[in-house]
């Protein structure tokens, strides 16, 4: 046993050494396959022996169990706001008010990070609590997900007996676009820029989806400390950076505020060229007693003020209007730029988000206009310049038909997106065959992303309907698969061909059509060919399908490319009828209404959701008066207080258990 723990301590002693040297000093000395064995060792070890387990073990990284909530923590040192200036007459104003105090000070300026704020607090050099800023006085406690952050040592390299750091939470920006890529994949609403994706994912109550989310760190004040006499910033910042944390140290210090602000200025033209978002520069007394001195307001310290930067415009001309097809389906109007430099990089596209902002700002193709980055990323036309037209500008239109396809283009009520209607158009094609393929939809065991893109990038499939014609030899030479795996995926596939209708309408991916619409319509019409033949008027009549979800059915089976991919899915052997006439026999449940929350016992949501519709019941997502009954697991939330103030009928999981026996 003693070698065990041995082994668990050097493993975690190693890991967090190459951690450090990865993350904070971007300096790696093995590779990622060594370091991910070395982690698989120590979570195997861990798991067979959780008594050796230490405090700051790197698998806290890939976050713990789910919270319920954030508990309140109360700042000992109020984490203060900042004075903010727009101008170099107010930097000199706050030069003055801090030299008739401290005549002698001298300053440091450092990158301002556009992210969250957090405090990190050190009992003998160990991790023991991380909170955010909240309103300066009382945050909460996101100690769970501030360990899944990879450049917050977990240990000080000395046992400090108390210390308390302030940093700020950010993501890259190049983990921001990756984010949202992942979240336009899955159609879940986009984050507007890192700061707000940053302070999303911390607040995060799961800190496994923390982790995923690549969060960074620069820590940049001592709040605290005990044991250890510190006298400057500077020398505060380096004692930090020698005990593992990733600072941004400028060791510079400026007797002249005119030296600071040519500082401030610098930083300004390097903002475009950093992985990560700043929106200013912040000035600072260095010495720690002029800093006492001067003291705080209310507010913010005395001995500091934050300079904002303003967005960097620039005036260029629309060469042309172009759209393009997201992965969702979305399309996107794009300017065209005669190329122009701003905040870093040269610009020569700019986001016109929908028809509606062209219109608003009467944006034309020729237009003179002045364009800004939006959160110094994302390059967006905020004006148009309409003394420099000249009459030849031309107004732009959506095209009645998607670019990459040829499928009609919709634009539905209330909605300001236009969307291409479009199966097999190229820009959508991954996306819909993953959703084909999904566990709500024809449920293909084995058929991952990955899988499918290698099938597109060998052109082995165009569409869905082609995963029914490949053979075992297609694929089995595949990343991730064999001669074995292949074949159980060729398997997979022939099992899905008995799937019920309702599976197959559900992966269609028809707009507004779900899983619930699907088994809805499936009962309803018992064919695809009857279906396909429904009109608006007579799907409106069905209870829970509406005029929206008519419309997107009906012009769903109206396209070609829809016809000619449902060809080939009969031609392949697929279901396209409803056998399920007699099949509900126990009916105990008809014309019930249950609603799930909270976590069961022994059964998924899902699970237990189909075991109440083969009785003849219905499952809902909201509480109403009409609810007759809320399955309620452990950690149920607002639809169990709903409920009780509705008087619905609460049972438990066992009182299910009865109900279904």
């Amino acid at each position: 046993m003693k070698d065990i723990q041995k082994r668990i301590e050097e493993l975690t002693e190693q890991l967090n050494y190459h951690n450090y040297k990865y993350y904070v000093e971007d300096s790696p000395e093995i590779s990622d396959f060594e370091f991910d064995a070395m982690l698989t060792e120590l979570e195997k070890l861990e798991e067979e022996h959780p008594e050796y387990k230490k405090a700051n073990s790197p698998t806290m990284r890939v976050g713990g169990e789910a919270q319920t909530s954030f508990s309140p923590v109360r700042h000992e040192v109020p984490m203060l706001s900042q004075q903010k200036a727009f101008s170099k007459e107010e930097i000199l104003d706050f030069d003055r008010r801090v030299k008739a105090v401290v005549p002698d000070a001298k300053y440091v300026v450092e990158q301002k990070i556009d992210g969250l704020s957090v405090s990190l607090e050190y009992t003998d050099g160990e991790f023991t609590r991380g909170s955010t800023r909240g309103d300066g006085v009382t945050g909460e406690d996101v100690t769970e997900n501030l360990k899944t952050i990879r450049t917050i040592p977990l240990k000080l390299k000395d046992n400090i007996p108390f210390l308390e750091v302030r940093g700020e939470v950010f993501m890259s920006r190049a983990s921001f676009e990756k984010i949202n890529a992942e979240l336009e994949e899955t159609e879940q609403p986009l984050f507007a820029n890192p700061r707000n994706a940053a302070a999303g994912s911390l607040r995060q109550l799961d800190p496994k989806i923390a982790a995923k989310r690549s969060l960074d760190i620069f820590v940049f004040n001592i709040q605290q400390i005990q044991g250890v006499e510190i006298h400057s910033h500077t020398e505060g910042l380096q004692f930090l950076k020698e005990q593992g944390f990733k600072t941004i140290l400028d060791k510079n210090e400026y007797s002249s505020i005119e030296d600071a602000f040519d500082r401030i200025m610098e930083i300004g033209e390097e903002r475009g060229e950093l992985y990560f978002d700043i929106d200013g520069a912040v000035v600072k007394v260095n010495d720690l007693a002029s800093r006492a001195r001067l003291g705080d307001t209310a507010k913010f310290p005395r001995w500091s003020i934050a300079y904002k930067y303003p967005a960097e415009k620039q005036t260029t001309k629309i060469l042309d209007i172009k759209v393009q097809v997201g992965r969702t389906g979305v399309i996107t109007p794009l300017a065209i730029l005669d190329t122009v430099h701003i905040a870093g990089s040269n610009v020569s596209r700019a986001t016109l988000h929908n028809l509606d902002y062209i219109r608003e700002k009467d944006i034309r193709i020729g237009d003179t206009v002045v364009i800004e980055k939006a959160g110094d990323i994302i390059p967006a036309v905020v004006e148009v310049v309409t003394d420099e037209r000249t009459g030849d500008e031309i107004e732009f239109n959506m095209p009645s038909h998607c670019p990459e396809c040829g499928a009609l283009v919709v634009r539905e009520e209330g909605e300001a997106a236009y969307r291409c209607t479009g199966i097999n158009c190229p820009a959508q094609r991954m996306r819909n065959i993953i959703h084909f393929v999904s566990r709500g939809a024809m449920d293909i065991d084995g058929l991952g992303p990955s899988i499918i893109e290698q099938m597109l990038d060998r052109k082995l499939i165009e569409t869905a309907a082609d995963l029914y014609y490949l053979n075992p030899a297609d694929i089995a030479d595949m990343d991730k698969l064999g001669e074995k795996s292949a074949q159980n995926l060729i398997n997979a596939l022939e099992k899905s061909k008995t799937n019920p209708l309702y599976r197959l309408i559900n992966a269609f991916g028809i707009r507004h059509i779900g899983e619930k619409a699907a088994k809805i319509l499936s009962a309803k019409y018992k064919t695809l060919d009857a279906l396909r033949e429904a009109t608006p008027l007579e799907l409106t009549v069905i209870p829970d399908i509406g005029e929206k979800m008519a419309l997107s059915v009906v012009e769903f089976f109206e396209q070609e490319q829809n016809k000619a991919f449902i060809k080939r899915l009969e031609d392949a052997g697929v279901n396209c009828v409803d056998d399920t006439e007699n099949s509900i026999k126990d009916t105990r449940f008809e014309g019930k209404t249950f609603v799930l929350t909270g976590t069961l016992e022994n059964y998924k949501r899902s699970e237990a959701g189909a075991i109440i519709e083969s009785y003849g019941g219905k499952t809902s997502s909201s509480v109403s008066k009409k609810t007759d009954y809320v399955l309620a697991g452990t950690e149920a939330g607002s639809k169990l207080d709903k409920a009780n103030a509705l008087g619905v009928t609460v049972i438990s999981e066992a009182k299910f258990e009865e109900m279904i026996k």
